[in-house]
């Protein structure tokens, strides 16, 4: 897939797939964008940068420490929704596979109040969550 892959539209704003959160940047702020980086702290430092209405990335596969999501406490400090989708169901470095076949996992304290949970399809929740904001 090439950089940045918009599929749809949801309330006004953009989903927009990555490979690599690395691809980011200030144009896609206030957009939905699902990466297939893994969700560490180095990933974490990119999805930060720019104000992104929502971020998910590949738990891959938790690790220690957590360390597969470790994404996810960077985006709270900001009051950003980030959630991370199972490495079992989507593959890593492949956002089009996250977007069609990947389930959530684990959702920040913002992503949570929005309503996202652990266990729904990636795509179905966004669609749900937004369509309502």
């Amino acid at each position: 897939m090439g950089e940045r892959v918009k599929v749809e539209e949801v309330n006004g704003k953009a989903v927009v797939l990555m490979d690599s959160i690395a691809y980011a940047d200030a144009g896609n702020a206030g957009e939905i964008v699902v990466a297939g980086s893994h969700g560490g702290r180095s990933s974490g430092r990119f999805a930060i940068e720019h104000p992104l209405a929502a971020c998910f990335l590949n738990d891959a596969g938790v690790g220690k420490d957590d360390a597969g999501i470790a994404s996810l406490a960077m985006l709270d400090e900001l009051g950003r929704i980030g959630a991370t989708y199972d490495s079992n169901s989507a593959r890593i470095g492949d956002a089009q596979d996250a977007w069609e076949s990947g389930v959530i996992s684990h959702v920040n304290r913002t992503a949570a109040q929005a309503g996202f949970a652990a266990g729904e399809r990636l795509a179905d929740a966004i669609r749900r969550v937004f369509s309502k904001a």
